[in-house]
Formats: C-alpha cells, structure tokens, sequence
C-alpha cells in the first residue's frame, strides 16, 4: 500500500537527510526556501525544488508558501513527520552546525572506540517554547517570554526581550537577550521559560551593542597552590604547556560559565579543595567585574 509512511521508510538516506532539514529549519527558525536547501547541501536550485515538493508529498499539510518570504512556513496543522524535533536532539546540532540530526550508520562505531557523555538531567524548553526563541533571534524581533526566574522578582507577568545567541554552558542552555525591564543585556536559562510568543514589532538593539558579547578578555590561570610540585607540573601539561599560566580568550558574558566549568577555585584565599578546584584565577581584577556571581 503506497502511504507517506512507506514512501518515507524507503527514502534513500541523502535524500532523507535533505527532507529532515526542511522539517527542521521550517519549524525552528519559521522559513525554509529553495535557496537554504541547495545552499546547505550544494545542490542546483532544480534539485532543491524537488525535495521541497517530495517533502511537501510526504507531509501535506506541515509548509504553506508564502511569497513575502519568497519561501515555506510552517503550517497551522504542522507536525514532527521526518525529522526529531526534540530539543534534546536539535540543540547540539544547532550548537555543531549540522543541518540533520541523524546519522547514516546507526549503532556501528566508525572509529571501533565507544563514547559516552555524562547523564546530566536534561533543562530544555518545550520544542514549541525553543521554536519561538530562535524564530525571535533569527529574524531579530521581540519575543513575549513568561520567566520563571530563581530571583526574587515578585511578578511573572510576561517580559519583553530581543534574543540574539543561544549559549551552551555545558550543563544548560540559555539565550542571550537585550531585556526591556532592566535596559541591559543578560542571559536567560531557556529551561526556566514556560511561554514564548515572536511579536511583530522588530529588536531595537543588536549583538553590535553587547558590549560583554563582543569584546573578550584573557582569562589566566593556574595550579591551585595546594597541589604539591608534581601534581602542577601534570596539570600544566594537561593544558599542553610546561610553565606559566594557562590563557583563555573568552567573551566576557562567557567568563563566568567558564570558571564555573573549569571548577576553579575563586576564592580570594584559594581555599576550596584543590583535588576538586584543581585551578585558580591568576588575572582576579581584570575579570571579575565581568563575572561577580561566580566569584567566592
């Protein structure tokens, strides 16, 4: 029996690769045209049109043209038919500029070596949440977010903010945003977000005014102290060095999740247990006043 279901479970797997791709930029970003597709994958503009008519064979009612756009945009009865669309699978994909999220070689390793990742508790956003920030960011409008902040902010009432990047700590994900309430830039968990909406109004500001954003600073550090003579000299050649301080460049508004990932102790005394806080902050005056909440 021919159904879209059979049609998609015989598709050869470039082909859907290309198919997953438009499921995917249509829904996260709210356009997908000719040009993404042969852009993406560099292939002729026919050969694009063709996998935008297959795809929209295969999910009728998921991508509606609209010639303003002079592309596709996700339809009122859009669902997930090709591609996951998780968060937990499109963030890392996101974060690694894939255009897809599955791999053609399933469970076999390619190199014969196993890789895990620590199973640390997924914090993400609703995939619907997740599609309006980055809509919001791509197309540099305002977005309409109810916040559920761990501060001591009386009012959930919703907030206006203008998302420009999404940061990958490591251990969550959070937008970087020009927030009306407090006139400034700041980062908001994505996990802590239960309401998004992209408004029609267009961002005021830009990434060229995060001013943390755009410039970097050098981030020097060191064998925390309380390691004896060998262990230091182990730990610096960890980092592929044989002496001196261990240099980061990194863009201020990311100093703090840095320390924070590199578990250094940032006490001024340097006290915490150096078998755990294995580094410390060599350059404390010139980074701090970027990165407060992770001082100690």
């Amino acid at each position: 029996m021919n159904t879209p279901e059979t049609h998609i479970k015989a598709l050869k797997w470039n082909t859907r690769q290309r198919l997953q791709y438009i499921e995917i930029i249509a829904f996260y970003t709210g356009t997908v045209s000719r040009g993404d597709v042969a852009n993406t994958f560099g292939i002729s503009d026919a050969a694009a049109t063709k996998d935008i008519k297959l795809y929209n064979q295969l999910a009728p009612d998921n991508l509606i043209y609209k010639q303003s756009v002079f592309g596709f945009v996700p339809g009122p009865g859009f669902k997930q038919t090709l591609a996951d669309l998780s968060p937990t699978r499109v963030l890392p994909m996101i974060a690694s500029n894939l255009p897809t999220n599955e791999g053609p070689y399933g469970d076999k390793l390619l190199y014969g070596v196993a890789v895990d990742s620590l199973p640390i508790p997924a914090r993400l956003p609703d995939k619907a949440v997740l599609a309006e920030v980055i809509r919001a960011a791509k197309h540099r409008r305002k977005l309409s977010i109810r916040y559920r902040s761990l501060s001591d902010r009386d009012s959930d009432d919703p907030r206006i903010i203008e998302p420009h990047s999404l940061i990958n700590t490591g251990l969550r994900w959070h937008i970087r945003a020009y927030n009306e309430e407090t006139f400034d830039f700041r980062d908001f968990v994505l996990s802590r977000i239960d309401v998004a909406k992209m408004l029609e109004q267009e961002a005021e500001s830009s990434i060229a005014y995060d001013d943390d954003w755009v410039e970097t600073s050098t981030l020097r550090l060191s064998p925390h102290p309380g390691l004896n003579e060998k262990k230091r000299l182990n730990l610096l050649m960890d980092y592929g060095i044989q002496q001196g301080s261990i240099d980061i460049e990194v863009r201020r508004a990311l100093l703090g999740y840095t320390l924070q990932k590199l578990s250094v102790d940032t006490t001024i005394d340097h006290s915490l247990n150096s078998n755990a806080y294995q580094l410390i902050v060599m350059n404390r005056d010139e980074v701090e006043p970027f990165a407060g909440w992770a001082f100690l």
